[in-house]
């Protein structure tokens, strides 16, 4: 039995991960704004499935294959860091495009949508760290058994996300209409993205916690 404050932790830490600009708020803010809110909801379905795939892969042996193998840990850790410093650099670059700037893409068919909305999320690091170091800090041994909480507060989390990308996916097209509008704010959009992207990155790559703690 999970308790209630192992319910809002994880809600927590939900709420600032998906808060956060990162490679799925990118994906389906594109979609939505070139393709509408339809193409929007098919590719966060997508990114649904790959919560799923990394909850079950956490949950029944991702961490012990960290745990027997820190190096991995680590190659996964600047990879992920490698990646966040180039969608920062993106934003940030001269002649960057805000992620809220429309623009000419091709449109896809659904199962497409879907498709790159699941590899966005699985190649997403945030979400990998989550799953590995953030959410098993609030199983409680001592409350009943650890997969079946795993699983739960894994649920509490997907809902969460799912729920903010959904309002985002809804709010992207006005949004968008808003900020053009307002070039100045676009920019700032922009930069502010950019910064904390980049900031990820660096604190990512420079963290020094080892394998063996956070692999619970």
């Amino acid at each position: 039995m999970i308790g209630a404050n192992a319910v809002l932790g994880v809600t927590a830490v939900a709420l600032g991960m998906v808060l956060t600009p990162g490679p799925n708020m990118m994906y389906l803010v594109s979609r939505s704004i070139t393709q509408g809110r339809r193409a929007g909801a098919v590719s966060l379905a997508g990114v649904a499935a790959g919560f799923v795939v990394y909850l079950g892969a956490a949950n029944l042996g991702l961490s012990l294959v960290l745990l027997a193998v820190p190096a991995l840990y680590t190659a996964v850790k600047l990879a992920g860091a490698g990646y966040l410093a180039w969608l920062a650099w993106q934003a940030l670059k001269p002649g960057g495009v805000s992620v809220f700037a429309v623009r000419e893409l091709v449109p896809d068919p659904p199962r497409r949508l879907f498709t790159m909305g699941l590899l966005t999320n699985l190649l997403n690091p945030k979400i990998a760290i989550m799953y590995v170091s953030l959410i098993p800090q609030f199983v409680d041994p001592g409350a009943g058994h650890v997969l079946l909480q795993g699983f739960a507060l894994g649920g509490v989390q997907i809902a969460v996300s799912l729920a903010v990308n959904l309002l985002i996916v809804v709010a992207a097209g006005s949004i968008a209409v808003f900020l053009a509008r307002r070039p100045v704010w676009l920019r700032v959009q922009r930069y502010v993205m950019g910064t904390v992207l980049g900031a990820l990155a660096v604190k990512l790559a420079t963290d020094r916690t080892p394998a063996v703690s956070v692999a619970v």
